[in-house]
C-alpha cells in the first residue's frame, strides 16, 4: 500500500511540475506570438498601402501621356493638364482608401515648373497632418538615340504610419522604432499629343 501511495505522490508531483513548465512555456512565448501576428498585420498594411500607390500613379501617368502638352509653355505654373493627373492621382486614392474621405481636396496650384516638372503636394490628409506629394515631370526622355521619345513620369509620396512601434514601446520600454515611413512609387509612359 505504501509503494501504491508513493507512486501516486510522485506521478502528482511530476503532473504539477509539466503544467508549471507548460504555463511558463506561454509566458516567454507569448510576447513574440504577439509580436509576430501584429508584425505581419502591420506589414500586409504597409505593402497594400504600396500597391495602391503604385496604382495611383500608373492611373496619373496614363493620363498625363495622353494630355496635350501645348498649355505647358504658355500656362503661369498651373497647366490645367496637369491638373487633371493630379486629381486622378488623387481621387485614386481616396477611392482605395488611402487617403480619408473629404480630409482633404486636390491641389489648385503648382509649385515650379523647374525645367517640365511639377510638384503638387496636398496637406492635411490624415490626423497626423501629413502630406500627399504628387510629381508630375512632362519631359521624361527615353534612351539618346535621334529620335528621342518624350514621356511622362508620375511619382506620388505619401507615408505610412507603422501600428508595431506601439507593440514594440509595450515589450520594450524606452525602444525606439521608426513611426512613419514614406512610400514613393513612380510610372512612366510616353506622350501620346
Amino acid at each position: 500500500m505504501f509503494c501504491l501511495r508513493m507512486l501516486y505522490c510522485r506521478t502528482i508531483s511530476l503532473l504539477r511540475d509539466v503544467q508549471g513548465a507548460a504555463l511558463l512555456e506561454f509566458a516567454i512565448s507569448l510576447p513574440l506570438l504577439v509580436v509576430f501576428v501584429v508584425g505581419i498585420y502591420d506589414f500586409s498594411g504597409a505593402f497594400n498601402q504600396k500597391q495602391k500607390i503604385e496604382q495611383a500613379a500608373q492611373e496619373g501617368a496614363i493620363i498625363a501621356g495622353a494630355q496635350p502638352m501645348s498649355d505647358i509653355a504658355s500656362s503661369n505654373g498651373n497647366p490645367t493638364s496637369l491638373q487633371a493627373v493630379s486629381t486622378a492621382v488623387f481621387n485614386s486614392l481616396t477611392g482605395s482608401g488611402v487617403l480619408a474621405n473629404g480630409a482633404c481636396s486636390p491641389p489648385g496650384i503648382a509649385s515650379g515648373p523647374v525645367g517640365l516638372t511639377w510638384i503638387y503636394k496636398i496637406s492635411g490628409c490624415d490626423s497626423a497632418g501629413d502630406a500627399l506629394v504628387i510629381t508630375i515631370n512632362r519631359g521624361w526622355v527615353a534612351g539618346s538615340g535621334t529620335p528621342m521619345p518624350v514621356g511622362t513620369v508620375v511619382t506620388v509620396a505619401y507615408p505610412y504610419h507603422w501600428r508595431f512601434n506601439s507593440v514594440i514601446q509595450l515589450l520594450v520600454p524606452g525602444a525606439s522604432y521608426a513611426a512613419t515611413t514614406q512610400l514613393t512609387e513612380s510610372a512612366t509612359v510616353h506622350n501620346q499629343m
